[in-house]
């Protein structure tokens, strides 16, 4: 599964340790999601779109 999590963080001006600490995760978690490593669960996904203000749907492709 891809995801835009980075292209967004980085829009927003986040660091990853930052988008880690606001979701409950470790920076080591978000690099992995976005190097598609990972695939979050159903909560963690929730909780990053709506810090990213961004659908869920929009947030992550399933391919």
């Amino acid at each position: 599964m891809k995801n835009r999590i980075k292209d967004l963080r980085k829009s927003q001006k986040l660091t990853q340790d930052e988008l880690a600490n606001a979701v409950g995760v470790s920076r080591q978690t978000i690099n992995a999601i976005e190097n598609d490593k990972y695939n979050p669960t159903l909560e963690l996904a929730i909780k990053l779109a709506r810090y990213l203000r961004m659908p869920v749907e929009d947030l992550f492709i399933l391919e």
